[in-house]
């Protein structure tokens, strides 16, 4: 069981966009704070914060891919027709790929994650059951480390560990919540359906107005919602929300704009 003596900082929350749990502040007894509020070594329900979190970065990721996707491929067949038959068709079929292309990488992922996870928790759990007096010794280590004196790091880890053994080396020394490890279905569903959602914004700004305006509104309306998608993403990681806006959203004239004027250029040569 040497791969885990070490404290280990397991979930790399940055893919995701959450911070990580911060470490126990030094003093007496204290226990270090999760992102839910609540302390080490406290309960947390299923479907808790990792699993709500990973949920909503998934739905933000889906929306801004299915309304960047839609609109490069409407517009590009915009570029090239102005017959509303191509545009639907091909806007169809890329709202269809996306979204399962969308889940099928999110159930792969979050798969991935959790299959670690349960992993690590049955790794503990059996380190646990031949050594426990060893594993305390490390818990109170990973305190000690951190700035608590070594007799109250040891009180700490003792009555963590008569309160939730398991527990309490998961969310200390790996940062992981056994109740709350992330679904995978979760993850595909929310991702597909706001993949749906973000691609319905750039069809119908295709579709319903005048050909004159199609495309106009549809690179004002993409825009929009991308700067809306950043803002949001960069809000759940706590970055700047401007920067990210204007980072998808010059992303987004890029990808508008390459689509377009390739659609242009083979409707002018008269491929499509």
């Amino acid at each position: 069981m040497t791969e885990i003596l070490a404290p280990v900082e397991h979930r790399d929350d940055a893919w995701r966009g959450a911070p990580a749990a911060p470490g126990p502040a030094a003093g007496p007894l204290a226990l270090s704070p999760r992102r839910d509020g609540t302390e080490v070594g406290d309960a947390t329900p299923a479907g808790g914060l990792a699993q709500r979190l990973n949920r909503l970065r998934a739905g933000v990721l889906g929306a801004n891919d299915g309304i960047v996707s839609t609109a490069a491929v409407v517009v590009g067949v915009a570029g090239a027709t102005s017959s509303p038959g191509p545009v639907l068709t091909a806007g169809a079929a890329a709202v269809l790929g996306g979204a399962v292309s969308m889940a099928l990488g999110e159930y792969v992922s979050v798969s991935s994650q959790r299959d670690s996870e349960r992993s690590l928790i049955d790794r503990e759990r059996r380190a646990l059951a031949a050594d426990p007096e060893g594993e305390l010794e490390r818990l109170a280590e990973v305190y000690a480390s951190r700035g608590i004196s070594p007799a109250t790091a040891r009180r700490v880890a003792e009555e963590l560990t008569a309160r939730d053994a398991l527990g309490a080396h998961l969310r200390v020394r790996l940062n992981i919540d056994e109740d709350d490890v992330a679904s995978p279905w979760h993850a595909a569903l929310a991702s597909a359906l706001s993949f749906i959602l973000g691609a319905a914004l750039p069809l119908l700004a295709i579709l319903l107005p005048p050909a004159a305006a199609r495309v106009p509104l549809t690179f004002a309306v993409t825009l929009a919602a991308l700067a809306v998608t950043g803002a949001v993403a960069a809000w759940i990681g706590g970055g700047s929300r401007l920067r990210a806006a204007v980072r998808v959203v010059v992303g987004g004239v890029l990808a508008l704009g390459a689509t377009f004027a390739v659609g242009s250029l083979l409707g002018t040569i008269g491929i499509v």
